[in-house]
């Protein structure tokens, strides 16, 4: 069996993650359930976190990301907008570009690691 590495990615705006793996995750879910509180529950995660990961999402990119739905009889919910669904499409082809442009490299450190199989 072979190590493998991989790459995780972080959009940093200034100190704060504006955009990574955890907020795409995330964004998936609440295009899967229409609900923020729907999608944490589906990743195991607190309401509470979910809703700061969607703020700061909101806080770092020109338009929201996420917009809330109006309750009604079957309450609120959430909607990802189409900023969101770009940002969304754009970062995991970013991640894709980054992986296969990386991939030779991480299977050369890979080599170097305790119980590598060369």
């Amino acid at each position: 069996m072979t190590t493998q590495f991989t790459l995780k990615l972080r959009l940093l705006r200034d100190d704060e993650v504006a955009f990574g793996p955890g907020k795409a995750d995330l964004l998936e879910a609440i295009l899967q359930t229409g609900s923020i509180s729907a999608a944490a529950r589906a990743m195991n995660m607190s309401y509470r976190r979910a809703w700061l990961l969607v703020d700061v999402m909101n806080r770092s990119f020109r338009q929201p990301l996420v917009r809330g739905a109006a309750g009604g009889r079957q309450g609120g919910g959430a909607l990802v907008t189409e900023a969101g669904l770009r940002v969304l499409g754009q970062f995991r082809a970013i991640e894709a570009a980054a992986l296969a442009a990386a991939q030779p490299l991480l299977d050369e450190l890979a080599q170097q690691l305790h119980g590598a199989i060369d």
